[in-house]
C-alpha cells in the first residue's frame, strides 16, 4: 500500500482525518469531528466501526477478525462487489467478488461546511481483480461521518457494452441480543429463503430471529429499522440505488464453524445489508454509473 506520510501529506485534515497503521501493520483512515468518528481499513475499504457522538457504536466487529493482506475481515462493512455471492457462472471466482480483499487508495478528502468529513476510495486494480472481472469497470466508495454514516458505491462501467452488477454493503451492526431484536420495514416483502432452498416467501410482520437466517428481499423500500429493547434504541437504515436488502445471521453451528465470530458473536450482531442481488441486479449501460447509498443512524427508543 502506499506511504502513510504521504497519504496524511495529500489526504490527512488535522485534527479529522488521520492515516496509520491499523491491526497487523494493515493501513486504516481514522475520521473523528464534532459529531461522530469512524475508521476504514484501506484493505477493502472497509468500514471498521462508526459512532456518533453521544450515542453507542452502531457497527459489529469480531474480536477474532484476522487482519491480514488479502483476508476477509469479520464484521464492520465488507463490500460485495461486482457481484453477490457465488458467481454466476464460474465457481472458482471469490465469494462476494474481489473488492472487500484488496486494497484501494484514498482519493478526496474533504472537511465540509455542516461539521461532517467525506472521504473517497477508489479500488486499486490488480492481477487478482482482472482475472476475475475482465470488464472494465472503476468502482469508489465515498465515505461521509457525522451524526450519521453515509456510504455511496459509485460503480462506472469504462467498457463498451452492458455490465451485470452485483453488489452489496454487508454490514454488520450492534445489537444487546439478536434474539429480541426486530426488523421493522420488510412486512409485505417476498424473499429467497437460503436456507430453504432458496424457496420464494412473504413476510408477514416484523422479521425476528430465532435461528440462522440468510435471506434476500426483493424489491424493497428505501428504509427498514432494527429495533433493540436490550440496547434502548433502533437503528434507522436509508438506502438510494438499491433494490434488494439482504437479512443474515449465522447462529449458533454456522458461527462456530466460521472460526473468526467469536464466543457467542452471533447474539450481538445482525446484518441488514443494502445490496442489488438475485432479480434486481443492475444492467449496467456502457459509459454509465450506478450509485448505492446507504445512510446509518440510530435514535433512543
Amino acid at each position: 500500500m502506499g506511504n502513510l506520510e504521504q497519504m496524511n501529506s495529500d489526504f490527512g485534515i488535522d485534527g479529522q482525518v488521520r492515516f496509520l497503521a491499523g491491526k497487523g501493520g494493515m493501513p486504516m483512515v481514522k475520521v473523528g469531528n464534532a459529531l461522530g468518528e469512524a475508521s476504514v481499513a484501506l484493505q477493502g475499504a472497509h468500514v471498521l466501526n462508526f459512532q456518533a457522538k453521544g450515542q453507542q457504536p452502531l457497527i459489529w466487529m469480531s474480536d477474532e477478525a484476522t487482519h491480514a493482506p488479502g483476508k476477509s475481515l469479520r464484521g464492520g462493512v465488507p463490500i460485495c462487489w461486482p457481484w453477490f455471492g457465488p458467481h454466476g457462472t464460474d465457481a472458482s471466482l471469490p465469494g462476494h467478488g474481489p473488492a472487500r480483499t484488496v486494497d484501494w487508495k484514498p482519493v478526496e478528502s474533504v472537511a465540509l461546511s455542516d461539521g461532517r468529513n467525506k472521504v473517497s476510495f477508489e479500488m486499486i486494480e490488480n492481477d487478482k481483480t482482472r482475472a476475475a472481472c475482465a470488464h472494465p469497470l472503476r468502482v469508489r466508495l465515498h465515505i461521509t461521518v457525522g451524526s450519521s454514516l453515509l456510504l455511496e458505491m459509485e460503480t462506472t462501467n469504462l467498457g463498451d457494452s452492458t455490465f451485470t452488477l452485483g453488489e452489496a454493503l454487508h454490514t454488520y451492526f450492534l445489537v444487546g441480543d439478536v434474539r429480541e431484536a426486530q426488523i421493522k420495514g420488510l412486512d409485505g416483502s417476498i424473499y429467497i429463503d437460503k436456507m430453504d432452498g432458496s424457496v420464494r416467501k412473504e413476510q408477514n410482520g416484523a422479521v425476528t430471529i430465532s435461528g440462522e437466517v440468510d435471506r434476500i428481499y426483493l424489491d424493497t423500500g428505501v428504509k427498514s429499522e432494527i429495533i433493540d429493547p436490550v440496547m434502548a434504541r433502533k437503528i434507522i437504515i436509508k438506502s438510494s440505488g438499491s433494490a434488494s436488502t439482504v437479512v443474515w445471521n449465522p447462529w449458533v453451528a454456522t458461527a462456530n464453524k466460521m472460526g473468526d465470530l467469536g464466543p457467542d458473536g452471533y447474539l450481538n450482531m445482525l446484518c441488514v445489508e443494502t445490496v442489488n442481488a438475485a432479480d434486481d441486479v443492475v444492467a449496467l449501460a456502457a459509459g454509465a454509473t450506478h450509485r448505492m447509498i446507504a445512510d446509518y443512524s440510530s435514535q433512543a427508543l
